[in-house]
């Protein structure tokens, strides 16, 4: 470590300064932290008195932990975390996992930080078995509620093994195994649990029995990798000391994989894992909550620092902020957990539709030289075929590594750009920080020297985590906008759509906090549908605002031109869809909600969630009223009866129309175009409306019916009719659509 440090940049002030004599060939660079791992958490102190001593400016910040620090084992909170992912495997699958009982097996023991936590998160879980590298534990038909205060006993014994466990508390065919035994007698019980047929095994063989057993749960709480695709060899995976040991994914009999421990399964397993039918992200999603923590120890610690040089706190008071924050560190980290598994949950629901659209970002990221195809294991144009064909497309795991190269481009894209700098941006540094921080300490992390990053961090969770991975690509394929430039619409149309409060209150039914209760039996959870209605109408909006402004945006000054009229469009939707005769949309949202309420979202926010769809054209219709000078409620109207009477209503083309550009086995330029056509059908409803509103007698109803009226309106609604009954909706279809609706615009 002092050597280390001895070659890192160091901080005075404002101010990275190099070590004398010291040939550097980047930039500068004074940010340097160590992290516990493999049973070093213990060092955490060392590490920090190391740095003291050597002058470092992150003192007792450079390993987070310690005395002063975060202990993660009592918090629990990398367990927590992956928790979070199992709880979205199982909502996926209509399983609470909370209270229904699971039966698991696992990696690790109990007084192990990630296993020991994870495997006390509910007393429903039944542990039927699980391995270190000392024991083989077997219990066939556990009781819940005895064998988890087992376990609890286990997690607070100091140093315990598997062979602490109290064997009156195994159910019959139990036992407690050393792994050196050459051979292990097997129960009637323990055959039946790991479906094998021998009377007995050797240890390995147990082992890997154990990873094929027929459970909901395999939870990876150790170290070692212990699952390949049938594909790779052992010399391959590079861990010989479990190669007699490992496992072919293909043959997990597993419903569930959560990957508490780093690299217990190849990239490769994961995905043969996953196309499979079983249900996985990766480690570095499962397990991200440790690392977020320690992140958010360090940049708390080095905002305090700040306040302290000014003298406003002291060292004491520093120690006692820092560990009155921790409620609100750990919830914070807990709902980015959750956040990360809904987002996956959300993109895999619609891969079948966007595979295209992320086949050209991966061939973006090649172009660039962000992605190294010898490195990550994507699949490239043959195999997504082969898988398209199959009903298949791209897996939960290959999601998630394409979301991390996402946020990485994008977070590089912010930090390259004055965007992090904009006052507009600064509620971004203060939801980073603990709540429980005084307005006197909090000012003080306006200089913190890694401000832009934690801003430009905070921005790219929220864009990537709730539009996607091509999100921003396809705004900037289908408009010219750069990364910046779709950022800032994301922005500004994520604030006028009234998107965080959802947001929040979606994070809040993943965590427990905002569901109505039990959902009806047998349900899945309905928050990734929720999650993606908000996607489509945010895409809608975006494409609008970077078509019709001026870039570069400017993001206070659209907020505010847009921000009344939209609030008042909100409110008269309601009442509009009822007198403009739009009773089969209003239908149409009044189930919606329902349904999502059923299925377990509180009733507000499901609500919420069925009416944005509604929203869709709200900036063109507030834009027509403010180039006008009329009222959006009278716009609105017009802009409904003027689609409803042409059949363009929600139920009808026009919900063909939003989803028409995400329909799979299309080529790409087969989805520029119809995103194109869909915005000229947008266009020239647009213009329809306002040519009614243009009427010199204002006789709206009169407009409306000339409008409507007639051999052309006739065509239109013949043309609508024969488009909506059609099984599959295609680009030559929307072109005479729009075709068509253009012939009724009046001549300026």
């Amino acid at each position: 470590m002092r050597a280390l440090l001895a070659l890192v940049d160091n901080r005075v002030g404002d101010e990275a300064r190099g070590r004398p004599g010291m040939v550097c060939h980047d930039g500068p660079d004074s940010y340097l932290v160590v992290a516990a791992d493999k049973g070093t958490a213990r060092f955490s102190d060392l590490a920090n008195a190391v740095a003291t001593r050597s002058g470092y400016w992150l003192g007792d910040a450079f390993a987070s932990g310690g005395r002063t620090g975060y202990d993660h084992k009592a918090l629990g909170i990398t367990a927590r975390g992956a928790w979070e992912s199992v709880r979205r495997h199982f909502a996926e699958i209509g399983v609470d996992a909370d209270h229904e009982p699971l039966t698991a097996v696992g990696i690790g023991d109990m007084s192990g930080d990630v296993f020991g936590n994870g495997m006390l998160r509910s007393s429903h879980l039944r542990l039927v078995a699980a391995f270190d590298h000392r024991h083989i534990f077997l219990d066939p038909d556990p009781d819940p509620a005895r064998s988890f205060a087992e376990r609890r006993r286990l997690a607070a014994l100091p140093a315990s093994s598997w062979d602490d466990y109290n064997r009156t508390v195994l159910s019959p065919g139990g036992g407690v195994f050393p792994l050196s035994a050459k051979q292990i007698e097997l129960t009637d019980g323990a055959r039946e649990l790991l479906g094998v047929g021998e009377d007995t095994l050797p240890a390995d063989a147990l082992v890997r029995a154990v990873l094929r057993a027929p459970v909901d749960l395999l939870w990876n709480g150790g170290i070692g990798t212990w699952v390949k695709a049938s594909t790779q060899d052992h010399a391959s995976v590079g861990d010989k000391a479990r190669d007699g040991m490992r496992v072919d994914a293909r043959s997990l009999r597993c419903r569930v994989v959560a990957e508490g421990g780093n690299l217990g399964l190849t990239d490769a397993a994961r995905v043969e894992f996953a196309l499979g039918g079983g249900r996985c992200n990766t480690d570095f999603v499962d397990n991200s909550a440790g690392v977020d923590c320690s992140d958010r120890e360090v940049n708390i610690k080095i905002g305090l620092d700040l306040a302290v040089e000014k003298g406003v706190i002291d060292r004491d008071e520093r120690v006692r902020l820092l560990a009155a924050a921790t409620e609100d560190v750990v919830r914070t980290v807990l709902a980015g957990s959750a956040r990360q598994a809904l987002a996956l949950s959300a993109a895999e629901r619609h891969a079948m539709a966007t595979v295209d659209g992320l086949v050209q970002f991966i061939d973006h990221l090649l172009e660039t030289g962000d992605l190294d195809p010898d490195v990550e294991t994507l699949p490239d144009t043959d195999e997504l075929r082969d898988r398209v064909a199959r009903g298949h497309t791209f897996t939960r795991p290959e999601i998630a590594i394409l979301h991390a190269y996402a946020k990485r481009t994008v977070s590089r894209a912010l930090l390259e750009s004055d965007l992090p700098d904009e006052p507009v941006l600064a509620p971004a540094l203060d939801a980073y920080l603990p709540t429980c921080l005084p307005v006197m300490v909090r000012e003080h992390f306006d200089r913190h020297p890694l401000r832009r990053e934690i801003v430009a961090s905070q921005l790219t969770n929220s864009i990537i985590d709730r539009v996607g991975a091509g999100f921003l690509y396809r705004l900037r394929e289908l408009t010219g906008a750069d990364t910046v430039q779709s950022i800032r619409a994301f922005i500004i149309t994520r604030d006028l759509l009234g998107l965080t409060d959802i947001w929040d209150a979606l994070d809040a039914h993943c965590l427990g906090e905002g569901s109505r209760g039990r959902p009806t039996v047998g349900s899945t959870d309905p928050a990734p549908d929720a999650l993606l209605h908000c996607h489509f109408v945010q895409e809608e909006s975006a494409l609008w605002l970077l078509r019709a402004r001026r870039t570069p945006l400017n993001i206070a000054a659209e907020t505010t031109r847009y921000a009344d009229g939209m609030r008042e469009v909100t409110a008269a939707l309601p009442t509009v869809l009822a007198t403009a005769g739009s009773e089969q949309e209003l239908t149409g949202i009044l189930q919606l909600a329902e349904q999502l309420y059923e299925r377990g979202l509180s009733g507000q926010l499901a609500e919420r969630v069925a009416w944005l769809e509604a929203m869709s054209p709200a900036l063109d219709i507030v834009d027509v009223a403010l180039r006008n000078d009329l009222e959006p409620t009278d716009v609105l109207y017009a802009h409904i009866a003027i689609g409803t009477r042409l059949g363009l209503g929600r139920l009808g083309l026009a919900h063909l129309i939003g989803r028409s550009a995400q329909l799979p086995g299309q080529s790409h330029w087969e989805h520029m175009a119809a995103a194109s056509l869909r915005a000229d059908v947008a266009r020239s409803r647009s213009e329809l409306t306002e040519a009614a509103m243009a009427t010199p007698e204002f006789d709206m109803d009169a407009a409306i019916d000339r409008i409507t009226t007639g051999a052309r309106a006739d065509r239109v609604r013949a043309i609508v009719d024969e488009v909506t009954a059609a099984p599959r909706l295609t680009s030559a279809m929307i072109s005479v659509v729009a075709g068509r609706l253009g012939e009724l615009i009046p001549p300026r």
